[in-house]
C-alpha cells in the first residue's frame, strides 16, 4: 500500500471515527437527561449542577475515601523510607517495618476479621514448609487456596459466633471493610510464594551454593509482608513473589522522583476525565437499573461500549493509584493498563493490556505449567473458569469466562486463515490486511457480547439480545456495529504502523 493511498484511507477512517463518536455523544447524552429520573445511584454532582453516576459500588468507595487514603499512605511512606534510610534497612530490616505499618491499616480496615487472615495465611505458609519438597506440592497448594477462596465467598468471611460463642462478641469490630473481598489478592500472593518456593528449590537441587531453603526471603516475615503490603493490598497491581522479595532488598531504580511525579499528575488528568464522563453519562447506572430492555438494539449496544469504557477507566485510575504509592514505597510493579482499551483488535492482545499483571500472573502460574501453547486450547477454558470463580460466584460470570473462551476458537480460526494469505506481494499485502481487519472486527464484536452478557444484560438477556438483532430491524444495527469495529480495527494499523516508522 503506498503512501498516499495511506493517507487518504486514514483520513476516510477518521471521519468515519469522527462521525461515530459524535453520534454516539449524542445519543449517549439524550439518553442520561430522558431517563435520569428513573435511574439508581446518581447523586448531585460538582460539574454545572449535573447528577454523578456513583452508582458502581467500587468506583464510589474509592472515590469516597480517596483524601484519607492519600494521608495514610503518605504518612506509610514517609515512615518506611525514612526508617530505610536512618537505619540502612535492606530487604528483612524493611519486612518488618512494612509488616507493621500494613497490620495498623488492616486492623483499620477488618477489625477483629484480621484473625482469619493470619489464620489462613499462616496455614498456607504452614503447608508450604512442610510439603514443598513433595512431588505433590503444587497440586496440594492449590486445592488449599481453591479451597479457601470458595469457603470464604459462600460463607461470606464467615462469623465468629459460628466458633462458639464465646468468640461471638468480635461479630461487633468488623472493621469497615470486608476482608474476604480483599482475600482474593492475598490467595494469588499464597499461590505465588508457594509456587516461588517450590521451584526455587528445584534450581537449588542444580546448584548446591543456592540455598533458598535457609534465604531469607522464604522467611514468614517476608511472606507475611509480601501478602499484606499496605500499597498494593486492596487491589494491586500484582507481583511475584520473587520480583517482590527482590525488589524490597534494593528498591527499584527505574522510575525517578521527576518520573514518578509525572506519573502522578497523569493519573490527577484521568481521574478530571473520570469525572466529567460519569457527570456527563450514566452508563453504569443504565446497566444497574436494568432499563436496557425498553431499549433500541443500537441504545443496547451504546450502553454496554459506554459500561465497558467506565469499567476501563475505573480500573485504570484504581490500579495507577496503588502502583503510584509502591512505586514511591521502592516497589515496581507491573502497569495494568499499558494500552488504551480502544486500541486492542484481538483477544490475546486485549487480555494482555486488561489486569496485565493478573495475565502475567496467570502465565506464570497456571498457563505455562500445564504447557503453555502446545495445549491452549484447554488452558483457556481452565484459566477463564478460575478467573471468574477468583472474581465471585456468579453465574453470569461463569457465562461471560465460557464465551470469551468459546470466542478464541474462531479467532485462531481466523488467525490462521489470514496467514494463508500472507506474502510479500501487493495483493498478498493488501489481501492480509483486509482479512486482518475483519478477524478484528469479529473479535471486537464477540468481546462486546461476552461483556454485555457479563456487566449488563446477563445471561437471561443474551436470547433478547440475539432476537432483537436477528430481526429485519436489528440486521442494520448489527452491521453497522460490524463496520464500525472494522474501521476502528483498520485505524489501530494504522498507529501500528506509525509506531514502527512505517510511515
Amino acid at each position: 500500500m503506498n503512501k498516499s493511498w495511506k493517507r487518504l484511507e486514514l483520513l476516510c477512517l477518521v471521519l468515519y471515527a469522527v462521525a461515530f463518536y459524535i453520534v454516539i455523544i449524542r445519543r449517549s447524552l439524550h439518553l442520561s437527561h430522558e431517563y435520569y429520573g428513573r435511574l439508581r445511584g446518581l447523586r448531585q454532582g460538582w460539574i454545572s449542577n449535573r447528577l454523578n453516576d456513583i452508582s458502581d459500588a467500587q468506583w464510589r468507595n474509592f472515590r469516597a475515601n480517596l483524601v484519607v487514603l492519600t494521608a495514610v499512605f503518605g504518612v506509610f511512606s514517609l515512615a518506611a523510607n525514612t526508617a530505610r534510610t536512618l537505619y540502612r534497612l535492606k530487604g528483612r530490616g524493611m519486612s518488618i517495618v512494612w509488616v507493621l505499618i500494613s497490620m495498623s491499616y488492616l486492623a483499620y480496615l477488618h477489625g477483629a476479621c484480621i484473625i482469619f487472615i493470619l489464620s489462613i495465611a499462616s496455614l498456607n505458609f504452614l503447608l508450604s514448609k512442610m510439603f514443598v519438597r513433595s512431588r505433590y506440592f503444587l497440586v496440594i497448594l492449590w486445592m488449599f487456596n481453591i479451597l479457601v477462596l470458595l469457603c470464604n465467598r459462600i460463607y461470606e468471611g464467615y462469623s465468629f459466633s459460628f466458633f462458639g460463642q464465646s468468640w461471638a462478641f468480635l461479630d461487633n469490630y468488623r472493621g469497615t471493610f470486608r476482608w474476604h473481598i480483599c482475600f482474593n489478592f492475598v490467595i494469588l500472593r499464597m499461590i505465588s510464594f508457594g509456587c516461588d518456593y517450590h521451584w526455587a528449590l528445584k534450581v537449588a537441587r542444580f546448584n548446591e551454593k543456592d540455598k533458598p531453603a535457609n534465604c531469607d526471603k522464604f522467611s514468614f516475615n517476608m511472606y507475611l509482608c509480601y501478602l499484606v503490603f499496605a500499597p498494593l493490598y486492596i487491589a494491586g497491581p500484582i507481583i511475584s513473589f520473587e520480583a517482590f522479595a527482590l525488589q524490597l532488598e534494593i528498591p527499584q531504580n527505574k522510575y525517578s522522583v521527576t518520573k514518578i511525579a509525572w506519573y502522578g499528575i497523569r493519573w490527577l488528568l484521568s481521574f478530571f476525565l473520570m469525572e466529567l464522563m460519569t457527570h456527563l453519562f450514566y452508563y453504569n447506572a443504565f446497566a444497574i437499573s436494568g432499563f436496557w430492555v425498553q431499549l433500541s438494539p443500537w441504545e443496547v449496544f451504546i450502553i454496554g461500549y459506554g459500561v465497558l469504557m467506565f469499567m476501563w477507566l475505573k480500573f485504570l485510575l484504581m490500579w495507577r493509584y496503588f502502583r503510584f504509592w509502591s512505586l514511591i514505597a521502592g516497589i515496581d510493579v507491573p502497569e495494568n493498563m499499558p494500552r488504551c482499551i480502544n486500541n486492542c483488535h484481538n483477544l490475546e492482545t486485549f487480555w494482555k493490556n486488561w489486569h496485565a499483571s493478573f495475565n502475567k500472573w496467570l502465565v506464570r502460574y497456571i498457563y505455562i505449567p500445564l504447557g503453555g501453547s502446545k495445549t491452549k486450547l484447554v488452558n483457556v477454558w481452565i484459566i477463564f473458569t478460575f478467573v471468574a470463580i477468583w472474581h465471585d460466584l456468579e453465574w453470569k460470570l461463569l457465562s461471560w469466562a465460557w464465551l470469551t473462551c468459546l470466542f478464541f476458537v474462531p479467532e485462531m480460526i481466523v488467525k490462521s486463515t489470514v496467514n494463508v494469505f500472507q506474502a510479500k506481494s501487493a495483493s498478498g499485502a493488501f489481501i492480509f490486511r483486509e482479512l486482518s481487519a475483519i478477524a478484528g472486527a469479529i473479535t471486537i464484536t464477540c468481546l462486546m457480547v461476552a461483556n454485555l452478557v457479563g456487566y449488563v444484560i446477563g445471561p437471561s438477556g443474551l436470547h433478547w439480545l440475539s432476537y432483537k438483532l436477528l430481526q429485519r430491524d436489528g440486521l442494520p444495527v448489527l452491521a453497522g456495529i460490524f463496520l464500525t469495529f472494522y474501521v476502528g480495527t483498520k485505524l489501530m494499523f494504522h498507529i501500528h504502523d506509525v509506531k514502527q516508522n512505517r510511515w
